[in-house]
Formats: structure tokens, C-alpha cells, sequence
């Protein structure tokens, strides 16, 4: 407990002085950050109450606490003077319908107000902070977006803590935590009548259930759909990675670099193993009937001639993660029309004579390859 009050002592005074409800906003901007992008915190489920919190809540709360850093009150005591009677005719007249008065006796928003602003500013706010971000070289991607909101976020605190101190103590906005925890405790546990205990009982039941509910639905998710994925690469003159521009015509004993990408979305850790193959095939064209026996369609086939392994390799990923290799491709049997087979096996399993057949997952690439 002392050394708490000691490292506490440290901070600096206007730390200290943070009014709580600011302060709970760094504190889950913080904690947000860490369950987004820390290595192992981020694969847990904590990351979806406290990203949903932090992209639809926190940002406008931020956003409306440096706009309006005054309680909701009257702005008029009981105790000043009424106006004049002419003065308050003149006002009649004018303002039939009483919005004078009531923007006139109004100098913040309360709290019902606050958190609905809070809400709709946040589903505002985030959109044009993606958008300010798709014009960037950074673009639309994790990292961005957590620093931009959390930077969005931060900077509106302090604004609100600036502005918060500049009031009198009695006029600024403080969330009432003790005055929502008396009324809560006397609803509770002092009930005018046993019909208000158990209505009060269903309340917390139904409350505990519903609750239980929603962090059973983020905590439990429903597997989606389980797959893999492997691809080909290559780099632009710009250094981009694109899907476009393959080598294809190669001399025996000449490499050339591709890039091998492998995406893991089997909702565990999965061993991978990649079996590179080299392949003489001829393509045949058959002639097959259709089913109506009028018609006749040309069917081609794919015939491998001859089949070589030319390389293997392993690497585990983890859960919804991708995994680029660099691989140099190098082909040894000449002739037109060799096909170059990667397949991708889940687990580590790979038979003793791999083949297409074998697996789901291949990429294959049809190159040229001329005698040195």
C-alpha cells in the first residue's frame, strides 16, 4: 500500500487531479491498445468488449466531455430575482412555445444526454478517421486505426481536463458514482413492500442473465468456417507485393524469386507443410457427349507425363495469421508448358507420393523452361 501512494505520488499533479471519468477513458484507451496489439493478449477474447467499448463509446464520450465540460444544471439559483414583468411578456410573446427558457436555463447536458452524444458522435467519429486514413500511405489497417482513435481519444481528454479546470469546482461536470450507488443500495436492500423485493430479485436475476448471455457470445464465439489458403506473390517495381507478373520463362539452371503466402483460418495453430512439385504434363482433348446425346463438347485433360519433387518445407501459423516465404524457383526439366505445383498440406501429414489429388490447397504456375 505504500509503495502504491509512493509510485502515485509520482505522477504528475495534473495526472493526479484527472477527474475519474476522464480518467477511466485513459485507462481503457490503454487497455485497448494492449489487448489489440500486444503478441499474446491479442489472440485472447478480451480484445471485442474493450475494441467495442473503445470504437463505439470512448471517443465521443471524449469528444463531449471537451465540448461541454459543465454539469447540466440551471444556470438561474432559486434565489436570484424574477425578472420584470415586461421583460417576461415581452419573452412570452416572443417564445411561445417555452425553447427560450429552455435553452436559456441550460448550461451543460446531463448525463442521459451525454452518453446518447456519446454513442452517435463515436459511430461519426470513426468512419472519418477511417476515411482521413484511406488517403494515407498507412491506410485502413489494424495499427492505424487503434493509434489515430486512441490519439483522437487522448488528445480530447486533455482538452476536457483543461477545460473542466478552468470552471469553478461546484459548476464543473463530475460523474455522481456515490449518489448512483445510495439510490441503487436503497432500491435493493430497502424495498418499500415485498411486491419491490421481488421485482427487485427478477431485476438482478435478469440482469445476471443477460449479462451472462452477452459474455457467453463474446467469450464462446461460433467457429466460422475452417480453411487455408496458399498463394502466389511476387514484388512490383515499388516493393508492393501483387499477384500479378509471374516468371515464366526460365533457362536449367537459372532461379528466379516468388513469394509463397500461406493463410491459416482453422481457428487453431496448425503445422503446415508445402511440397513443391515439377510437372511434364500433356494436355489432351477428348470428345464427350452430353447428357442430351445431341450435342458433343471437347473436354480437355490433363495428363501428367512425368513428376519431380523438387523442394519441402514446414512453418506453423497461428490462427487468422498469414505467412510470406521467399522462395527461389528452379526449375530442372526443359521444355514448354512444365507446370510447378505447390501443395499445401494442414498438420504436417503428406503421403509418400504427394499429388493434387492428395489436397485441397495447391497453387500451380505453367512455365517455360529452355537447355541451357
Amino acid at each position: 500500500m505504500v509503495a502504491f501512494r509512493s509510485l502515485w505520488l509520482l505522477l504528475p499533479r495534473r495526472v493526479r487531479q484527472l477527474p475519474a471519468d476522464l480518467a477511466a477513458v485513459v485507462a481503457l484507451v490503454i487497455a485497448t491498445n494492449i489487448a489489440a496489439l500486444a503478441p499474446v493478449i491479442r489472440e485472447t477474447p478480451l480484445r471485442v468488449p474493450l475494441g467495442l467499448a473503445f470504437v463505439l463509446f470512448v471517443p465521443g464520450y471524449a469528444f463531449i466531455a471537451a465540448l461541454f465540460p459543465e454539469a447540466g444544471e440551471s444556470s438561474a439559483s432559486s434565489d436570484e430575482p424574477t425578472p420584470p414583468a415586461d421583460s417576461q411578456t415581452m419573452v412570452d410573446d416572443s417564445d411561445s412555445d417555452g425553447l427560450y427558457d429552455s435553452i436559456a436555463s441550460r448550461s451543460g447536458i446531463d448525463g442521459i444526454e451525454r452518453v446518447a452524444l456519446s454513442f452517435g458522435l463515436s459511430i461519426a467519429i470513426v468512419p472519418l478517421i477511417g476515411l482521413v486514413l484511406n488517403f494515407t500511405p498507412w491506410g485502413i489497417r489494424l495499427v492505424p486505426i487503434v493509434v489515430s482513435v486512441s490519439g483522437f481519444t487522448l488528445v480530447s481528454t486533455v482538452v476536457a481536463a483543461e477545460r473542466r479546470r478552468e470552471l469553478p469546482v461546484d459548476e464543473r461536470f463530475q460523474v455522481p458514482y456515490r449518489e448512483w450507488y445510495a439510490a441503487g443500495r436503497e432500491e435493493l436492500l430497502e424495498p418499500d413492500t415485498r411486491a419491490d423485493a421481488a421485482l427487485n430479485v427478477l431485476l438482478v436475476i435478469s440482469v445476471v442473465l443477460a449479462a451472462g448471455s452477452v459474455s457467453f457470445a463474446v467469450m464462446v464465439p461460433a467457429d466460422g468456417e475452417q480453411f487455408s489458403a496458399i498463394y502466389l506473390l511476387t514484388e512490383d517495381d515499388d516493393g508492393e507485393r501483387v499477384a500479378d507478373d509471374y516468371p515464366t520463362e526460365f533457362v536449367q539452371g537459372e532461379s528466379k524469386e516468388l513469394i509463397v503466402g500461406i493463410d491459416n483460418h482453422e481457428h487453431e495453430t496448425t503445422e503446415y507443410t508445402v511440397v513443391v512439385l515439377e510437372q511434364d504434363v500433356e494436355v489432351v482433348e477428348n470428345e464427350t457427349a452430353t447428357s442430351e446425346g445431341d450435342t458433343n463438347t471437347t473436354v480437355n485433360e490433363t495428363i501428367v507425363q512425368e513428376q519431380r519433387e523438387l523442394d519441402r518445407f514446414s512453418t506453423t501459423i497461428a490462427h487468422n495469421e498469414s505467412w510470406h516465404h521467399e522462395y527461389a524457383l528452379e526449375p530442372t526439366m526443359a521444355g514448354e508448358n512444365q507446370r510447378i505445383v505447390w501443395l499445401l498440406f494442414p498438420g504436417g501429414d503428406v503421403p509418400a507420393e504427394p499429388s493434387m489429388d492428395d489436397t485441397e490447397y495447391s497453387v500451380h504456375l505453367w512455365v517455360n523452361v529452355s537447355e541451357s
